[in-house]
């Protein structure tokens, strides 16, 4: 039986450990990582923990609505042992009523007209395999651009704090995306801080002249997954293609290993040929779309 948890009534343990145990599971569905990018999140329970379905609900002008965070790219149903996609139809259709307003990325694929449902593309590359047979499958572009960084003699350094990169990002991408707020900022610095504290993530990156950062990544490491959740590029470093030696030299550092290299920071378009170069596969994800709303509160975003 599926019961509707408020924050407070979730057991973490049990919730984590369906995580964990679910195949392919992220690291955005872990009750640290909502903790910290969605205060106050709920969640639907199936069975005592057997399966899950975190909800980042939030209220405004009295109105309770779900909406993907910002800096999470996608939740959805959660189950070790059954079906996701038939967990997901059975969550949904749960949902209390109250949540007039649902705007999420999920990773299963649903089929109900009470949603519009919009495809969207992650990419990911199996580093199941020995170096040369991954790098074999790089385009010819990809191995000239690796080739010419690494003529450069850039040095790979870790002592990049949370304020570094995050205020990086915010000189070279901040006025584009204005939806992001100062809170939002404040939330990735907190699980920044958070996973370079419990060993479940780290910042890399290249410095110039004068020690000044030029392109820098985070990435957190959770059981079979590597995901580069956020990545600052700047003039310099994409000039220099410096993006493409530092995921050259993530991949040699996992290769052979059981890891996925989830390219998530890249996953916007016009990022698509960056990750097809590297022979990533497309890993395929759904936003979830509806508005019971009466305007005009149907203009809540």
């Amino acid at each position: 039986m599926i019961v509707y948890h408020k924050n407070n009534e979730i057991d973490r343990e049990q919730w984590d450990n369906c995580i964990r145990n679910t195949p392919g599971a992220k690291p955005y569905a872990y009750s640290w990582f909502l903790d910290i990018m969605s205060p106050g999140w709920q969640a639907l329970v199936d069975d005592d923990y057997d399966s899950v379905f975190p909800v980042p609900g939030y209220t405004r002008f009295g109105i309770q609505y779900i909406a993907t965070p910002a800096f999470l790219q996608q939740l959805g149903a959660y189950s070790p042992d059954n079906s996701s996609t038939k967990a997901i139809k059975e969550f949904l259709d749960y949902m209390p009523d109250f949540y007039k307003f649902i705007d999420l990325c999920v990773r299963q694929k649903i089929d109900d007209n009470v949603y519009k449902v919009s495809l969207k593309v992650n990419y990911e590359l199996d580093l199941s395999h020995p170096y040369e047979s991954i790098a074999g499958n790089f385009s010819d572009n990809c191995t000239k651009y690796i080739n010419s960084s690494a003529g450069k003699k850039l040095d790979i350094v870790g002592d990049i704090t949370p304020d570094e990169i995050i205020n990086l990002f915010i000189e070279n991408k901040g006025k584009e995306l204005n939806w992001v707020k100062d809170r939002d900022y404040q939330r990735l610095k907190n699980l920044i801080n958070f996973c370079l504290i419990n060993k479940k993530g780290r910042i890399i990156g290249i410095r110039g002249t004068r020690k000044r950062l030029i392109f820098a990544i985070f990435i957190i490491e959770i059981r079979g997954i590597t995901t580069t959740l956020f990545i600052v590029n700047t003039l310099q470093s994409l000039e220099k293609k410096i993006d493409y030696f530092v995921f050259n030299y993530l991949i040699k550092k996992l290769s052979s290993t059981k890891t996925i290299l989830d390219f998530a920071g890249l996953s916007v378009p016009s990022a698509a040929s960056f990750c097809e170069s590297f022979g990533c596969a497309k890993a395929p994800y759904y936003r979830i779309y509806r508005n019971r709303l009466i305007w005009p509160l149907g203009i809540l975003k």
